[in-house]
């Protein structure tokens, strides 16, 4: 790692989800990281409510997976159903192809206490300060100066840093100051969220329903750790003193079949849904990660995780930046990269949004509510949930994706064997860093000799990939015990794929050129970077 004037490498502004696990991703990479939050305690209201196997995959690369996994509940099955008991869809979970669950329900702060826990094993070189208000920003010699008020002695304070990650929420004061407008709008329809904690389990309490109805869609929800949740959409007459108090809000519950048998009321809370995005996500050495950058509507479940991957994607690229073995300009391709997914989980989440409050007048319009279904979720069948391998549009790849390559896609992840024949899950046995993986043969023959030292610069691995019927013939072979992987490269006709540390691909067989940037999104080709100015 290159040595520098700042006092840190990256202050982080925020310590949510987002922010504690741009922790956890920069403290396994060994980078000096100051963090700066308001609250000294984790926010008590749990809202997000589920992780699918592309954010698990994330945290698998520094080790906590396992950990979260364990509070953590599978996501098996998905209805919508009627206030009448008729199920209008079914949907069951895949099968994984990452090795781990494809959906799983949590309970956010039990989550958020095992992400804290992953950061202290850091604490040589992540320091983490409780009760700090950012006051200021000001570029500094490439980097930022960042300055902050203790809330509780008003002591004032400053550091200086490389790169500013603002991972502070929505109302992001490090946005506001920047003067980054947040463009989009926000919904009419206020909900009110119930959470509670389960004393007697009731009939399929463990699958998430999406109940339709003429006047009060709801969505019921099984959190983690024995904790549920109902979600209730407000009438145009009422507004939250109508649901002030427990027994008002037993009003409403009553109408899901349960009571103070079944559940305990836990808390409550009232919102309305945004679909937001800040015209930049980069301003100079600061960046905006998670709902400082975006803002979406719940119900594709991905809001929280959005965040959490805008973390990982940026984290290594900023390590790589460090440690000299890629130039800056590889962090413009971090808004290129996952403004694309944003925007498509943020218009997932908006067409569920519009078929959970369908209004439907008649039972006899039940059919076409399911056709209704069926059609937005561009499926003829009942769909899966959001699931599946994801992809890059665009960014640091060495090539357009196509059908008919493997350039920007992400591998599966099956169970491998190394040479001594301990198994495991395809990521464990891979680092951190970049690596080329060849079908039965040394990616080093699929790369001229200018090639080899690209890559070799940066400190990647060569892995020979081998079917389980044939031998060992190099420490770093690993075998596909069910050929998935195989499968895969073999299925788009490749002999190599060079993999990024967020297993993208970044490069495969005719294009195997370290990447360079390609702005594909179309919005990020004309975004204009700036230094901030001293507010």
């Amino acid at each position: 790692m290159t040595t520098c004037s700042f006092d840190y490498d990256v202050a982080i502004v925020g310590y949510g989800p987002t922010g504690v696990s741009a922790a956890n991703f920069l403290g396994a990479y060994g980078i000096r990281c100051v963090v700066l939050e308001r609250d000294r305690e984790i926010y008590p209201r749990a809202r997000a409510v589920t992780v699918n196997d592309w954010t698990l995959r994330c945290y698998q690369s520094v080790g906590l997976a396992d950990e979260l996994l364990k509070v953590m509940d599978p996501m098996t099955e998905m209805r919508w159903r009627t206030y009448a008991g008729k199920d209008l869809m079914r949907m069951k979970v895949p099968d994984p192809e990452m090795g781990l669950p494809v959906a799983s329900m949590i309970y956010q702060p039990a989550m958020e206490q095992v992400l804290r826990a992953g950061v202290e094993r850091f604490s040589s070189v992540v320091e983490v300060r409780f009760g700090q208000e950012v006051t200021s920003l000001q570029s500094i010699g490439g980097g930022s100066v960042v300055s902050f008020r203790d809330l509780d002695t008003g002591v004032q304070g400053c550091v200086t840093a490389r790169y500013v990650l603002a991972c502070d929420g929505g109302s992001s004061n490090v946005r506001t100051r920047l003067g980054i407008p947040l463009e989009g709008s926000t919904t009419d329809t206020k909900w009110v969220v119930i959470d509670v904690r389960v004393k007697r389990w009731w009939p399929e309490r463990h699958l998430l329903t999406f109940w339709s109805d003429t006047k009060r869609p709801v969505v019921d929800i099984p959190l983690a750790l024995g904790n549920h949740r109902w979600e209730f959409p407000l009438a145009e007459h009422e507004s939250e003193k109508d649901f002030s108090t427990h027994d008002q809000l037993w009003n409403l519950l009553a109408t899901m079949g349960v009571t103070p048998e079944n559940i305990e009321i836990h808390q409550h809370a009232f919102y309305k849904h945004h679909v937001r995005r800040a015209q930049r996500w980069r301003c100079g050495s600061v960046f905006l990660l998670g709902d400082a950058a975006h803002l979406m509507p719940p119900w594709a479940g991905s809001g929280m995780q959005s965040g959490i991957r805008d973390a990982f994607n940026l984290c290594w690229k900023i390590r790589e930046v460090l440690g000299g073995r890629l130039q800056e300009s590889i962090l413009d391709s971090y808004e290129v990269e996952r403004a694309p997914n944003v925007a498509f989980v943020t218009a997932e989440s908006e067409r569920l949004g519009r078929i959970i409050k369908r209004q439907m007048t008649a039972s006899e319009k039940l059919d076409a509510l399911h056709r209704l279904l069926c059609k937005a979720l561009h499926m003829q069948e009942p769909p899966q949930p959001l699931a599946g391998l994801p992809a890059l549009d665009g960014g640091w790849i060495s090539a357009p994706p196509q059908k008919t390559n493997l350039i920007g896609q992400m591998p599966p992840q099956p169970r491998v064997a190394d040479v001594r024949g301990r198994q495991g899950h395809l990521d464990d046995f891979l680092g951190t860093g970049f690596v080329l993986l060849g079908d039965g043969v040394n990616p080093k023959q699929f790369l001229s000799r200018s090639q080899q030292a690209d890559w070799a610069a940066l400190n990647s691995r060569h892995i020979v990939l081998r079917e389980v019927s044939q031998g060992a013939t190099s420490e770093e072979d690993l075998f596909d015990l069910e050929g998935t992987l195989l499968s895969w490269m073999r299925a788009r006709n490749t002999k190599c794929v060079a993999l990024r540390p967020d297993r993208f691909v970044a490069a495969a067989d005719g294009a195997l050129d370290v990447p360079v940037l390609r702005q594909i999104d179309a919005r990020s080709t004309h975004v204009k970077y700036r230094e901030p100015s001293v507010a």
